[in-house]
This record gives C-alpha cells, structure tokens and sequence, in this order.
C-alpha cells in the first residue's frame, strides 16, 4: 500500500479574508441579487478551527459519491473531534485507509459507503480498526 500524500495547514500572519454575502444565490430558478456584504469569511477560521490536529487529504474512488465526496476532492480532517456515529471518517482497517460513513449499531461497528454499488464494511472479530480523524469539509475546484 502506498502512502496517502497528507498535507498540513499553514496558518501564519497572512489571513485571508473574502467577503461573505447575505444573499443566498437559487441553484434552481434566478433571483435577483442584492450587494450586502453581511461578514467578512476568513477560510482558514471556518474551514480550521482546530490547526494543530487538522491534516489534509485527497479523496481517491467513487465510494462517497452520495456525500458530496468525489475522486481527487480535497479532505479536511481533524484529528481533535472524537468521532461518533454518522460521521464521515478517514479510517485504517487492518492497514488499508478508507474514507467511510460510521455507525455503532447494536453493539457493532459499521463503515458504510454513500454509494449504492460499494458494500458496508461490518468489522468482525479480530479486525483493527484506527480511526484517523473526522472529515469536517471537502474542498474541490471546477475549473
């Protein structure tokens, strides 16, 4: 298994700041726009409150389609937030790392996939499994 290519935030003295806007834009029918800035959003306080224990990661496969996780999207995870049911987490069974939804159901702990064609992941006795860390945000570009 090769290694995931793991990134870490730097957050120095340079912060960007972009303006947020209290419009809500339709992504079905147009409506028009109005120009007030309602805050200014800096991306690195929203997308990493917790610095230290924050990692990046890519995405690889079609497994969490239907969470809004595709092939080669940009992870944020942090390792600080203990994970509970119906998180998205980066995890280690047995050596190999996934990216799954998990549930502790009845006693038992379950990695699901958000797309229907990839099977649950049910650990048995004896598998180990290591949680990484909490997949907080996804961060993918369109052009």
């Amino acid at each position: 298994m090769q290694p995931p290519i793991i990134m870490r935030p730097v957050m120095g003295s340079l912060s960007i700041r972009m303006p947020l806007f209290s419009h809500k834009v339709a992504a079905g029918f147009p409506s028009p726009a109005d120009d007030y800035i309602e805050r200014w959003l800096n991306l690195n306080e929203y997308l990493v409150p917790h610095q230290e224990a924050t990692f990046f990661v890519r995405a690889k496969g079609n497994s969490m389609v239907g969470a809004g996780i595709f092939d080669g999207n940009l992870l944020v995870v942090d390792k600080s937030l203990i994970p509970s049911s119906g998180n998205i987490v980066i995890a280690v069974i047995d050596g190999e790392l996934t990216v799954k939804r998990l549930f502790k159901e009845n006693g038992k702990i379950i990695l699901k996939a958000e797309n229907a064609r990839f099977k649950d992941i049910e650990l048995k006795e004896g598998q180990e499994l290591k949680v990484w860390g909490v997949v907080t945000a996804t961060v993918r570009k369109f052009i």
